[in-house]
């Protein structure tokens, strides 16, 4: 019998790559290019295709463990869930609800995110609950909401970027980090535009590049600053455009002509000529973009410094206009999904807020429960783990590795050791598994059916092609019988078809509106971008009546569905809850083009009929609403429907250099090794790619430290201390030295960084610390 390919999408990064699952007639999968989906096209780079490694008995958790006399062993099902709902139980007895943390992860799936959440206010009743996105997207989900009124990664689909004339790319190595993007700039390029990437190193992605820009860490802000200066005192402000679709220029101008360029010179290490030819580059063509990812973000300002660059995208009119925009490059492979739907401290599903009356009243109607026994926002990720054991007693964790990932990481160490009690949900024995009383092995990928929201805002299929090892469970089922134990009996149903349904449900009038997608539609698309109401009174699963074919709403003002820029269509009718922002955000195929927002046309009413024209099942052909690819394209989603400036100012990182830590410290990752590498570490090919941590120094820098290739160095914060061999290269700034940070051990970059927050985000400085280089010696001394 042949065996049968499962079209799906790659684990890891943000781009989740299609792919094909393939069972071996002797046991196994096998990995195969998808070639028809379009963000990949068949592409997929060594981690995506050796993502099958991690499926194997031999390097994943296989039974739980429960630890006795201080030792982890195996035990059954009913004993592991027993002890995780007792000692639960009885801690929120003794010391509160608050007294119960949930720590969740981007890598999540759309119902397990969801479903973590709701388990977290329903069944355990605590607002202490965060996720290990807190650390990758936060500041520029805050700008991008200040800004536009609305957060999605890219506002438009990743196809658009060789069709613009210039992109500035700041503080992304998607060379490494996500090959298969890495085309779309070079046909961007090949078609006459320019790439400018900002970067303290000399990266496989800046050696593309048409300009290369290497400031010192942190500051990324001051460099956008004295780019805008430049735009102003050149002349090159879109006036017509900021008049017309945008509000707060004069402050925000007033603040950028104070980094004039010689000042930013001095606080970057860009020479001037530098500037002023990124200027020239970036406003000369018809259309830009900015596109940001953890450089500018991973800051102690990363919300100003990214909104710092959208400034200079709506002062040249950069921003809402095809081919056009701000984007931010997503990292973790459901890193946009899982900060929509609840896992989130401030959150609600939907991108709702959990302090807002109304998003509460529509959600605890969805869930069945009291609005006002609904918690309110809880702490952010690191405030969390750095309140373990004091204030938080017991922790239930799934799908992340603090002891690699987090900042001052042998610090939340010690946090998670200090606990009266955690438990932890994985694939395998990551290093924070291993500090765990209970660990539940879980389903992975290929092993299970979930949705994941791509960096485009694309929501995905990931179909099970495979079945897991006899001992392992999904956490949908695990979530299950936790609240079954805990006294919640209904509600946490283990299927995820059954489980998205209800987050349709949920979102239904959301910012983040995927009330339009069913697993029907998934499966016979190519993914649907959010937001995507569902039209009035259709039925199927595509949204049309059995037997007839559904007519997708075709998108205003989009360039790729209509050159001419004729379509015409009016907005769906607006869901109950539904306020000004959602109006402008999902009401119809594009984001902000709803008449229903524009003054003189209130939110409908929700019993009302449809307003004219609006698409109604049952009145002709059935309608399905197409999803949202290019928001922003009329208006932005804000209650005037204007873009907001905001004014911002050059500050210094939270730690600078002095005379006992003189360097700045850099971190990132590389091409073969993902995140906290708990799983990438397990695959021999990845492993011998990229076998461990190391240093790299600029040869002046070598030099002054008697520091040879190889030697083994260490570099020291504040915090604490890293060992790794140096590797002399070019590539890096003399005043500064990078580390990657997927290891743990004595190599553990994170031991060393600095968990000063932003103040909107609360985002970790990840990106830049004072530390010093001691030279160890030769690596076999």
């Amino acid at each position: 019998m042949e065996n049968t390919s499962t079209p799906t999408h790659c684990p890891y990064c943000a781009l989740q790559c299609g792919m094909n699952i393939t069972p071996l007639p002797r046991g196994g999968v096998e990995v195969t290019e998808r070639s028809g989906f379009p963000v990949n096209r068949g592409a997929l780079c060594g981690k995506g295709r050796t993502a099958a490694e991690v499926l194997s008995p031999a390097v994943r958790l296989t039974a739980p463990l429960v630890r006795d006399g201080g030792r982890l062993v195996e035990a059954g099902w009913p004993e592991a869930l027993d002890r995780i709902a007792e000692r639960l139980g009885a801690t929120r007895e003794r010391y509160g609800a608050d007294a119960l943390g949930v720590f969740g992860g981007g890598g999540l799936t759309n119902e397990k995110a969801y479903a973590l959440g709701k388990f977290a206010r329903v069944v355990l009743g605590t607002s202490q609950i965060d996720y290990n996105g807190r650390f990758c997207m936060s500041s520029a989900a805050a700008a991008g909401t200040k800004a536009f009124g609305l957060d999605r990664g890219l506002p438009f689909p990743l196809e658009d970027v060789p069709r613009t004339g210039c992109v500035i790319l700041v503080g992304s190595n998607l060379a490494e980090t996500m090959p298969p993007a890495l085309r779309f700039f070079t046909e961007l390029r090949e078609n006459g535009g320019t790439l400018i990437v900002v970067d303290p190193r000399r990266t496989r992605t800046a050696e593309q590049a048409d300009l290369h820009l290497a400031p010192r860490p942190g500051t990324d802000l001051a460099l956008a600053l004295g780019l805008l200066h430049l735009v102003v005192a050149e002349g090159r402000t879109d006036e017509e455009y900021v008049r017309e679709r945008t509000t707060g220029w004069e402050e925000a101008r007033a603040a950028a002509m104070a980094h004039w360029p010689e000042y930013v010179e001095r606080i970057t290490g860009v020479p001037v000529p530098r500037l002023r030819e990124a200027v020239r580059m970036f406003c000369e063509p018809e259309a830009a973009m900015v596109l940001t990812a953890r450089g500018p973000e991973q800051q102690s300002k990363g919300t100003d410094t990214v909104g710092a660059w959208i400034n200079l995208c709506l002062a040249t009119g950069r921003a809402g206009r095809p081919f056009s925009g701000y984007g931010c490059l997503t990292g973790q492979g459901n890193g946009q999904g899982g900060r929509e739907h609840g896992q989130k401290a401030d959150q609600l599903p939907g991108y709702r807020k959990l302090d807002d009356p109304a998003a509460r009243r529509h959600v605890a109607g969805v869930w069945g429960v009291d609005p006002d026994s609904l918690p309110g926002p809880g702490r952010s990720a690191y405030e969390l783990l750095d309140a373990l054991g004091t204030d938080v007693r017991a922790l239930l964790l799934m799908g992340s590795n603090p002891v690699v990932s987090a900042p001052r990481a042998a610090h939340v160490e010690q946090r998670l050791r200090s606990l009266d009690f955690l438990a932890v949900a994985d694939v395998v024995l990551s290093e924070t598994a291993e500090l765990a009383d209970v660990v539940l092995p879980v389903t992975q990928w290929a092993e299970e059916t979930g949705t994941t929201t791509s960096l485009e805002g694309r929501v995905l299929l990931r179909r099970q092609a495979v079945a897991p090892p006899p001992g392992v469970r999904s956490d949908l089922y695990v979530l299950r019988e936790l609240a079954d134990r805990l006294g919640v009996e209904k509600g946490f149903p283990a299927d995820p078809e059954e489980v998205f349904e209800e987050l349709r449900r949920a979102s239904a009038g959301g910012p983040a509106d995927y009330s339009g997608i069913t697993y029907r539609r998934l499966a016979e698309e190519d993914g649907v971008f959010w937001p995507c109401p569902e039209v009035p009174g259709a039925t199927g699963g595509t949204g049309v009546a059995d037997g007839e074919d559904p007519v997708p709403v075709p998108l205003p003002d989009d360039p790729a569905a209509d050159p001419g820029g004729t379509a015409d269509v009016p907005p769906a009718p607006i869901t109950a809850d539904s306020d000004i922002l959602t109006a402008a955000a999902g009401t119809t195929g594009d984001a902000g083009t709803s008449r229903d927002a524009l003054p003189g046309h209130p939110p409908a009413d929700p019993g009302a009929r449809p307003l004219p024209g609006a698409p109604v099942a049952g009145s002709g052909p059935a309608v399905v609403h197409p999803g949202t690819p290019r928001l922003f394209l009329d208006r932005f989603a804000t209650p005037d429907g204007r873009a907001r400036f905001v004014p911002v100012v050059h500050r210094a990182t939270a730690e600078e250099p002095d005379a006992e830590y003189p360097l700045l410290l850099t971190t990132g990752r590389v091409v073969s090794q993902y995140q906290s590498g708990a799983q990438t570490r397990r695959v021999a090919e990845l492993n011998a790619a990229a076998p461990g941590p190391f240093v790299e120094l600029h040869p002046r820098l070598a030099a002054r430290l008697g520091a040879a290739d190889g030697d083994r160095v260490a570099v020291v914060s504040r915090r604490g201390r890293a060992v790794a061999p140096a590797r002399i290269t070019g590539a890096i700034r003399p005043d500064t030295v990078f580390m990657p940070f997927h290891w743990p051990g004595e190599g553990r970059a994170n031991t060393l960084t600095n968990p000063a927050l932003d103040p909107t985000s609360r985002m970790p400085e990840f990106k830049s610390c004072a530390v010093r280089v001691e030279v160890l010696g030769p690596a076999d001394q």
